[in-house]
């Protein structure tokens, strides 16, 4: 009976989250991208490396002040909230503590409890990031709400933004690298878990990686998942089909890559209920992490035990700073 209850909240959760979502693609319906526009970008990253799809050029017009770390955005997207980079820095006492790279997911509403992660790790001796990804927080534009741009039927810029998203994060390593850092960690939920998952093929200096139940078959993140069903009526409706995307997955997809840390420090949390990134989904992603642990949460997508029990399974890994 415990196991029901906790079943039908979490399908009552989800399905109302997901409504949302669904209301704000239909309110973004006619930003979708034609296939004739998809396949050209598509073709026209057919032939790119990861590295070179990801390049990381120096982060200009650098700006540090109180608590933030600004510059310019390598992948300008026209509108100008999204076009400067900004990341909240809770630095540690010590310089060139450990950097946790704390990345929220799709249309966070609110960084309250990512300032209690903040200040638990500050407590433990670590510094930690958290970055307003493309299109969320002081990044939306005045046009939108929080973080609708970031995923619509405009597979384009979906694409263009996660990208955009990785290449800012690998820039935002070089800055705290210049300032002395050594060493950093990964805490991405969903959307974030996503970024952070591409980020670790690119990047080898992790301590720990923890990923809260990440988008990783983006196939079936568009036409499978619930709160897709809005975009999916408008890219039907444009002839779009599936498995376009395939040949582009080898850039995009967690499971067409290798972290390049120890996958003994992997940590990939699924969540038992969850129909947005579904758990048989993540334990192929931690076959393929061969060495990478699987902690299996009864929740849906949406909420917050997940992530609670995954920062306790990173508990081993945080250490002596």
């Amino acid at each position: 009976m415990r196991t029901l209850a906790a079943r039908t909240a979490s399908w009552g959760m989800d399905c109302a989250m997901c409504g949302m979502m669904n209301l704000l693609q239909w309110r973004r319906r006619a930003d979708s991208c034609t296939r004739e526009e998809l396949d050209a970008y598509l073709d026209g990253c057919a032939g790119m490396s990861r590295e070179v799809f990801y390049r990381m050029p120096p982060a200009s017009r650098q700006r540090h002040r109180a608590g933030w770390i600004e510059w310019d955005s390598p992948l300008p997207t026209g509108f100008p909230e999204n076009d400067r980079v900004r990341v909240r820095f809770y630095p540690a006492v010590r310089r060139g503590a450990p950097v946790l790279l704390l990345l929220h997911a799709l249309m966070s509403a609110s960084d309250a409890g990512y300032r209690k992660v903040a200040a638990s790790f500050n407590a433990r001796g670590w510094s930690v990031a958290f970055p307003h990804l493309p299109y969320h927080y002081s990044r939306t534009p005045k046009s939108a709400l929080n973080g609708e741009l970031a995923i619509t039927s405009d597979l384009v810029r979906n694409a263009e933004c996660l990208r955009q998203c990785v290449v800012e994060l690998r820039q935002l390593m070089a800055i705290l690298r210049a300032r002395g850092v050594r060493e950093f960690a990964v805490v991405g939920t969903s959307y974030g878990g996503w970024a952070g998952a591409l980020l670790s093929f690119l990047e080898s200096d992790f301590r720990f990686l923890a990923f809260v139940q990440p988008i990783v078959n983006v196939e079936k993140a568009i036409w499978e998942n619930p709160g897709a069903a809005s975009m999916r009526r408008s890219l039907r409706a444009l002839g779009h089909v599936p498995n376009q995307i395939v040949r582009h997955a080898h850039l995009i997809s967690p499971l067409h890559g290798i972290p390049l840390c120890d996958p003994a420090r992997i940590v990939v949390t699924a969540g038992l209920y969850d129909r947005v990134s579904p758990p048989e989904d993540l334990e192929l992603l931690t076959q393929c992490w061969a060495g990478s642990r699987l902690l299996r949460v009864r929740q849906g997508h949406f909420g917050y035990r997940t992530l609670r029990e995954t920062l306790q399974a990173v508990e081993e890994f945080i250490g002596d700073p």
